[in-house]
């Protein structure tokens, strides 16, 4: 026997249980939070010399990408020159890994003259080949400067070393990112 409109299943207004929500609950701007795997987490994006040493590093929420963080980055960067004057404002070598590599952050490297070594995954470089000559010219890449790239991925984990760090116990985005400078100016006096 079919159901009348007023019994079908989902129809009837109840004030016991609340609407399922259906999109997910964002947080404000200023925490710097974000749902990602696990849970809610922020990310650490940085830019670091040899060393294992950041030069400039942002807080954003667990669930934005990469590639669109590196240009604010880069534009963080500053680093005073010895005799003084300008600070430097241009790496003279980037490294970065398959995340990075997006038409948007290349344009931005060509434009501002700063060697990169980014790999092209492998959907990127199938469409350029079927465009043929129109797909533009193939990347440089070089392995060895590319082998560098994981001092990144060390200079984050001296920071996490720092237990404020790892855990992230700041509910504010800005008192996080207080809390890295710290870290990194402690990692700076280190050597």
């Amino acid at each position: 026997m079919p159901r009348s409109p007023a019994r079908r299943r989902g129809t009837q207004e109840s004030t016991a249980c609340p609407e399922k929500r259906s999109t997910p609950r964002h947080h404000r701007p200023d925490e710097g939070l974000g749902r990602s795997r696990g849970g809610l987490t922020s990310k650490i994006h940085l830019a670091g010399e040899g060393g294992r040493r950041p030069l400039a590093l942002l807080i954003t929420p667990g669930q934005w990408g990469d590639a669109p963080q590196l240009i604010p980055v880069l534009e963080r960067l500053r680093v005073p020159r010895p005799a003084g004057g300008h600070p430097r404002t241009r790496p003279d070598h980037l490294g970065g890994d398959k995340a990075y590599s997006s038409r948007r952050n290349r344009r931005y490297l060509r434009r501002r003259q700063i060697k990169h070594t980014i790999p092209e995954p492998k959907d990127q470089r199938a469409n350029r080949r079927r465009r043929g000559s129109k797909g533009g010219r193939p990347v440089g890449f070089d392995k060895d400067k590319y082998k560098r790239r994981n001092e990144v991925e060390r200079t984050i984990n001296l920071l996490k070393s720092f237990r404020a760090v790892a855990t992230r116990y700041d509910k504010r985005a800005y008192v996080f990112h207080g809390t890295v400078t710290v870290a990194a100016i402690r990692l700076w006096l280190r050597t």
